[in-house]
């Protein structure tokens, strides 16, 4: 294997644990801002679970990627510093690309998937309070129908 390969695994593995570090402030972060009862909070030990799992997953493919899945053993320290780069270095811009990714993407599309619901909700009262109307002479005329048909003769 030559230097050139053994340094662009380096970098891959240091790559690796920046992304997991971001990945997991991620779920750190959306764990915790979740509601109390929510069960996204009451799940939270097996999301971070999960997440360590697709983690090392991603981990060895970016391996197979570089090395065809040989592992060495600088690749957990490389890990490790990524992973501190990260706490260190690329905490801060992250967390500013997810506030402004959160701000300009996900909330107005949230926003527009609530009002369609909305609309949605308005207009399937609306036909039941219609229908509701429309019913009620029908109604009453059935109630006292049969309430003289079906009386019960006391003896």
């Amino acid at each position: 294997m030559s230097l050139s390969v053994q340094f662009l695994s380096l970098l891959a593995m240091i790559g690796t644990g920046i992304v997991a570090g971001a990945f997991m402030d991620m779920i750190g972060t959306g764990t915790a801002h979740a509601g109390k009862q929510s069960i996204i909070r009451r799940r939270a030990a097996w999301i971070e679970v999960i997440g360590w799992i697709l983690v090392g997953c991603g981990t060895f493919y970016i391996l197979f990627l570089v090395r065809d899945g040989a592992w060495r053993m600088y690749d957990p320290l490389a890990q490790v510093s990524g992973l501190l780069l990260y706490a260190t270095i690329f905490h801060k811009p992250f967390r500013l690309f997810g506030r402004v990714i959160l701000a300009l993407l996900i909330k107005p599309l949230w926003f527009l998937a609530r009002l369609i619901v909305s609309f949605i909700r308005q207009i399937i009262r609306f036909i039941i309070k219609v229908f509701a109307v429309l019913s009620t002479p029908f109604v009453k005329i059935f109630r006292i129908v049969s309430g003289k048909l079906f009386k019960r003769r006391v003896k």
